[in-house]
């Protein structure tokens, strides 16, 4: 069975990776050091110390096995050097929202990349679906739970 590719733009495969590689680096070894010391207090039954390294030990372990199998799916997209100036994956589109006049720029990434919080939007999200293949200087209406927002595409550019 073939598994899925992910989507990464190469900016987010390399915080993975960053991520998976502080892990392996510096976590598992701090955690391995925690439950040897734990275990030199004596009775392991009743020592919190232990108990709490070893659970922090199955928190790493099964985000590093998480991490490994993304990163041996992934499927790095870069349209860095794309001229054609259609929005595509990995693209980061300034638009002005009409009702509000609002400017606000994203970067349309991969599901696992997704943060709003950094402006990082999935392409899976209806505003990126009603984004792609649209250039600067178009209109568009996006239909979102609360009704219709129209906004403005301003620019369009791959970094």
């Amino acid at each position: 069975m073939a598994a899925d590719m992910i989507p990464f733009t190469p900016a987010g495969y390399k915080r993975l990776k960053e991520e998976l590689d502080h892990l392996k680096a510096v976590e598992r070894p701090k955690i391995i050091s925690e439950i040897a010391e734990a275990r030199a207090h004596g009775d392991l039954k009743e020592n919190a110390e232990y108990h709490a390294a070893r659970e922090k030990q199955s928190f790493v372990e099964g985000r590093i096995q998480m991490l490994d199998d993304q990163i041996a799916r992934a499927n790095i997209l870069d349209f860095a050097d794309d001229k054609s100036g259609m929005i595509k994956f990995g693209a980061f589109v300034s638009l002005i929202d009409e009702e509000s006049g609002d400017a606000k720029t994203y970067h349309i990434v991969g599901d696992l990349e997704a943060d709003i919080n950094e402006n990082r939007i999935s392409m899976g999200s209806p505003l990126s679906k009603s984004l792609m293949g649209r250039k600067a200087g178009d209109n568009l209406e996006v239909h979102v739970p609360k009704g219709i927002k129209e906004y403005s595409i301003v620019k369009v550019e791959y970094k």
